[in-house]
């Protein structure tokens, strides 16, 4: 992620509905705080006509990086070998460097159109990293994976959390794509310290790992029980973990994601402004 490695930067992710608001503020400064912009691939690739011509506009004037929704990594179908040819070039095509996946699966004999946890074991790292540097191979770069969001522990699990996330990042050789919120939401359904948690993985070493982040709002079930909608605002604690965040890692690469409820795009860069604030701080 050259563009951005070592590097602040405010992101956001581009939905459909914000495309034409973006084109239209293009240059203004009400949206100067957007650096980068974030897609999905599985939305984009084999896109022709106009949504083509949409990206082309993007990839132009914005560096872009991508955030798969389907490959489910730690699942036990075998990994979508034609999927990965077409995101390769989809990358190469749009000169995109970047892609990241979630730690999770979403697949077992068909599509389950949901992101599942996976039990923290050590066949389970072994897993994920065989499948992990496949997907690195075939693409010829590195990927990182993102933390997840998860609401009922695996029974078998053989270690805590962070453990596991350190296991595969270090025996796939892959980086790490920070999710801050999920850190959080994962705290409050489980009882842990967030803050612990991102000290805990400083004092690892895997702040060298990081290359972008997340930050995002979540549903409120009940006071143990927050749901990673991406459909509200970030609220204050998640706000003060990544500032948190950047205190032991340094400053690095940050998208806000918005995936349900998407109010207006003016509406949304306040949040965008208070990442930019943030990196800027001392």
């Amino acid at each position: 992620m050259q563009q951005f490695q070592n590097k602040r930067g405010a992101g956001l992710g581009l939905k459909r509905e914000l495309i034409p608001q973006i084109q239209a503020q293009f240059g203004k400064k009400e949206i100067a705080a957007i650096d980068f912009l974030e897609v999905a691939p599985e939305n984009w690739i084999g896109a022709g006509g106009k949504a083509a011509k949409q990206l082309a506009w993007f990839t132009e004037r914005y560096p872009i990086v991508c955030h798969g929704l389907s490959l489910s990594l730690g699942g036990p179908d075998p990994l979508n070998i034609p999927f990965l040819y077409q995101l390769k070039q989809f990358l190469d095509t749009h000169q995109i460097p970047l892609y990241t996946e979630h730690l999770s699966y979403c697949a077992a004999g068909g599509y389950l159109y949901d992101l599942l946890p996976i039990p923290f074991t050590e066949e389970a790292v072994h897993h994920l990293a065989t499948r992990i540097k496949q997907t690195q191979d075939i693409l010829e770069r590195r990927i990182a994976v993102e933390n997840a969001s998860y609401y009922a522990a695996a029974p078998i699990s053989e270690m805590d959390e962070l453990s596991f996330i350190k296991a595969v990042l270090e025996e796939a050789d892959c980086d790490w794509h920070l999710d801050v919120n999920n850190v959080y939401v994962n705290s409050v359904n489980f009882g842990f310290d967030a803050k612990a948690f991102l000290q805990n993985a400083a004092d690892a070493g895997l702040g060298c790992r990081i290359v972008y982040g997340h930050a995002a709002g979540h549903y409120e079930e009940a006071p143990d029980l927050l749901i990673d909608t991406h459909g509200a605002t970030v609220i204050e604690p998640v706000w003060d973990l990544l500032s948190d965040a950047y205190h032991l890692f340094g400053k690095f690469p940050t998208l806000l994601e918005r995936d349900t409820n998407i109010p207006p795009l003016l509406d949304l860069m306040p949040e965008v402004e208070h990442i930019a604030m943030l990196q800027n701080s001392k």
